[in-house]
């Protein structure tokens, strides 16, 4: 199981947020320090956000971004992304692969022209709440339903998702292990991201053939040691 550090930027800084809520921000520094950190510890691909363009707000997001993949380590990205030209400045920023949210709900014509020019490099990002998609940041929930989203992507080509719980991001509440295993049944290698407090929670994802995780909080509390949960699920392949 491949396991992707968060670094989440807002107006420049790293940063958590408690449940995807814009006023329930901690702070941790440089973005750029930050993915040195994780580099160090054995990554081998980092999971990055732009939390301002998420939520609307300017951003100068491809600055940190470009900075965070000179140091040569692959960089998966979404947030904020509501256009082609946008995907294609991720990319040319330095991104591996992007991840698509609203803009698959709100113009899945997005989706499919993006999946058509880079492939695999493009991954669904796929947020739920109560079983509903959640757009714009988290902000909206959508009518749409989280699991049939799931198909029309997979359909489409994409072949990875992102799936988030944001009824347990940033809360250490634990993964929803049942929730992840169902998206896979869509046919996308999934990524598990939302309430993973430490190593039972990737331990039961690993358990369940489930493709990788995005570890936040519990990094950055030190809940999780990077290099030995890299260590332990290497060795249990």
């Amino acid at each position: 199981m491949i396991l992707y550090p968060a670094i989440d930027i807002l107006e420049g800084r790293a940063v958590r947020l408690l449940y995807g809520k814009r006023d329930a921000v901690t702070d941790y520094g440089d973005p750029v320090d930050c993915a040195k950190r994780w580099a160090d510890a054995g990554a081998g691909i980092l999971h990055v956000v732009d939390l301002s363009g998420a939520f609307g707000e300017k951003s100068a997001f491809h600055k940190s971004l470009e900075r965070i993949a000179a140091l040569g380590i692959p960089v998966q990205t979404g947030g904020g992304l509501r256009s082609m030209e946008a995907i294609r400045r991720r990319f040319q920023s330095g991104a591996d692969r992007v991840v698509l949210g609203t803009v698959c709900v709100e113009q899945p014509e997005v989706l499919l022209e993006a999946v058509r020019e880079y492939g695999s490099r493009i991954v669904a990002g796929i947020d739920a709440k109560g079983g509903k998609l959640a757009v714009r940041g988290w902000t909206q929930i959508a009518e749409k339903d989280a699991f049939d989203f799931g198909c029309e992507a997979r359909a489409l080509g994409v072949t990875d998702a992102v799936f988030t719980d944001i009824g347990r991001d940033g809360a250490l509440a634990g993964v929803n292990v049942a929730d992840t295993v169902k998206m896979g049944e869509t046919g996308l290698n999934i990524i598990a991201s939302g309430g993973v407090g430490g190593m039972d929670d990737l331990r039961a994802l690993a358990a369940n053939g489930v493709y990788g995780a995005i570890l936040g909080r519990a990094l950055y509390v030190g809940a999780i040691d990077l290099a030995a949960a890299i260590g332990e699920l290497q060795e249990a392949e």
